[in-house]
């Protein structure tokens, strides 16, 4: 069996659906199933198991035997909430139980860290070991991911084969529910359609013009086929990057949902909002090369191809992924 937390989610979810058109079964979902907005996603998908995350530990004690794999993907994603508790008990303190089952069982991992460590960017993008005890995160969230790896870190018992992911913004089908945590091109295509505009944020710095902010943008395909070649591979642990390595400006991304459907731009700057204002990322970029030279590289798909494959195949078709 292979378990999947947050398998009802948006990145989960689509994981699953690569494991499925591979011709994996046995497949293990883990999740808070009490959002029924997350509903479509585990539709069609024929899975052996649904266990709620208060149930999974348990779960994992009786049914470790069987268990081939586990992918950690489950968190608090909520980059405005400011609440800690609730990143120490659903990020944190969660993340290291399903570690300590994993290690106790001899189960390999791959869990899910995220960019959000690298705060304003002033350490890097580098996603050197040595250099994670350095980051400063600007919010609970981010914060809450970049102790678990620390913690993750310091651990001399570990599961046999493990692997951390710093998500870059990743976008695709499956994140209708996300409400304001969805992506960028989300957001567009759903302005657009509403109003025929995209609305994005102004710039509050000097040295960024309004919509040159930039992000490394990356297909959720494409992060469900890095995480399915580390199951299948099991080599060289660690944590690593998980973008294109290829930073791209707001305006980039409105013009491409455009272009998807045809349309002439038409982009209204609005000021960031100011729960966020002083947190928000202004430039991110994955450093890939360990990623790549430890043989978990791939041909990312360019932000304008994954646009046109999002909007015109699913978005314009309710359709998820």
């Amino acid at each position: 069996m292979i378990g999947v937390t947050g398998g009802a989610g948006f990145i989960g979810s689509c994981l699953i659906t690569k494991l499925i058109d591979e011709g994996y079964a046995d497949l293990v979902i883990v999740d808070d199933f009490s959002n029924s907005l997350k509903t479509k996603n585990l539709a069609n998908k024929d899975l052996a198991h649904q266990i709620d995350r208060e149930d999974f530990f348990s779960w994992i004690d009786k049914n470790h035997k069987f268990i081939q794999f586990i992918f950690h993907i489950g968190a608090r994603t909520d980059t405005t909430e400011f609440d800690i508790a609730v990143f120490d008990k659903l990020n944190l303190n969660y993340s290291k139980s399903v570690w300590e089952k994993c290690s106790n069982y001899g189960i390999p991992l791959v869990y899910a860290s995220s960019a959000a460590t690298y705060g304003s960017g002033e350490s890097g993008y580098s996603d050197d070991h040595e250099l994670v005890k350095e980051l400063k995160p600007l919010n609970p969230y981010g914060n809450s991911k970049n102790e678990f790896d620390k913690w993750a870190l310091a651990q001399e018992r570990r599961p046999f084969f493990w692997t951390g992911l710093k998500f870059f913004n990743v976008y695709g089908p499956g994140e209708y529910h996300k409400g304001r945590m969805a992506s960028v091109v989300f957001h567009a295509w759903r302005q657009i359609k509403q109003t025929g505009r995209v609305r994005l944020f102004r710039s509050h710095r000097p040295d960024y013009r309004d919509g040159e902010q930039r992000r490394d943008f990356i297909y959720v395909k494409d992060a469900a086929g890095v995480m399915l070649r580390m199951m299948q591979t099991r080599k060289n642990p660690g944590i690593y990057n998980l973008g294109t390595g290829k930073a791209e400006t707001f305006l980039s991304l409105a013009g491409g949902v455009f272009r998807a459907l045809e349309l002439e731009p038409d982009i209204e700057f609005i000021d960031t909002p100011e729960d966020i204002r002083e947190t928000y990322q202004y430039f991110t970029e994955a450093k890939m090369d360990k990623l790549i030279s430890a043989g978990y590289g791939m041909d990312f798909t360019g932000l304008e191809e994954g646009i046109l494959d999002y909007v015109r195949n699913y978005l314009e078709h309710d359709s998820v992924y």
